[in-house]
């Protein structure tokens, strides 16, 4: 119970707080969305680029590692892919769009402060490593399957396809600020005194500034129909993922153990906005999305909650 206590509520009670601010104390969807622009946009970039251009991919980008949450993030897709068709008989754009929800995790807004907190900063690296091919590797993923579906598998223009990845993947804030890190750390070059302190104010607020807004986000998210391929793309976002890593991690990989942490952690995350975010560009399976990043979000307290318990 005090890991609930200590660790798990204080960040969902910012998420609420945010909620709150914007269900009753007049904190209005501009301002919201104003909150949330600074948080994806600027500030949840530069904290990207900072972790990234520091982080030591010598120790901590091993394969394994990867392997670990990566295998059982697009199992998940798949697996909800396939739900989608055959046990919901959804269009196969919506299959796309569903299985993309059951394969994007909020590894950023929630895994980073929920696995601070409970396992301290020194911690993190192995989720900043996951992180930097979360968004890029997703997109592609995410792009290339919906244009394969809408031209039923025969691709008239693979140059627009190319220009089209480009600019849904190149285009991103957070994309540019892994992309970003990524150059700076491998050019060797220490960060100066001045841009130090910049970036350390900036961070400071990229967290919190976020979960707040993403709790004025919610509001917005409200679950009707479609509860059984909701239940099933939350089935999988928290339950069925990190399960899979775990099991990889621990007895296929045999990750260390704050290797461990951070893979399962980041897999336990609910559905991100960036799902619905995929899903409302597309058109397609909307309702599904937004509900499932509500729900999904809402529920994880008590499987994060496990997982806390399980993990050594």
């Amino acid at each position: 119970m005090s890991a609930l206590l200590d660790v798990i509520l204080p960040v969902f009670l910012v998420i609420g707080f945010g909620y709150a601010a914007a269900r009753w104390l007049s904190f209005g969807e501009a301002a919201v969305d104003g909150l949330m622009r600074f948080a994806q946009s600027f500030a949840i970039p530069v904290l990207l680029f900072k972790s990234i251009a520091t982080l030591d991919f010598g120790a901590e980008a091993e394969v394994s590692l990867f392997l670990s949450f990566y295998i059982g993030a697009f199992t998940c897709f798949g697996l909800g892919f396939l739900g989608a068709r055959l046990l919901f008989r959804r269009p196969l754009e919506d299959c796309v769009a569903i299985g993309f929800i059951c394969l994007f995790s909020n590894t950023l807004l929630l895994g980073v402060p929920i696995t601070e907190r409970a396992y301290g900063p020194g911690a993190l690296a192995g989720n900043f490593a996951i992180i930097a091919l979360h968004s890029p590797l997703f997109y592609i993923f995410g792009i290339v399957m919906m244009e394969l579906v809408r031209s039923h598998g025969r691709l008239a223009d693979p140059l627009s396809l190319i220009r089209q990845i480009l600019r849904g993947v190149f285009t991103q804030p957070l994309v540019i600020g892994v992309l970003s890190g990524l150059a700076f750390n491998v050019s060797g070059l220490p960060i100066p005194a001045a841009m130090a302190g910049f970036l350390d104010l900036i961070t400071r607020a990229a967290v919190p500034a976020a979960l707040f807004g993403l709790g004025g986000v919610l509001l917005r998210y409200r679950p009707e129909g479609d509860m059984k391929a909701i239940a099933m793309c939350c089935v999988l976002s928290i339950i069925v993922h990190p399960a899979i890593t775990y099991g990889l991690a621990r007895g296929v990989f045999a990750l260390d153990r704050d290797q461990l942490r951070s893979a399962v952690m980041t897999a336990a995350m609910a559905p991100g906005v960036n799902a619905y975010l995929f899903a409302h560009n597309y058109g397609v399976a909307k309702r599904v999305a937004a509900s499932s990043v509500l729900i999904g979000t809402a529920s994880s307290i008590l499987t994060i909650w496990l997982w806390l318990h399980i993990l050594p």
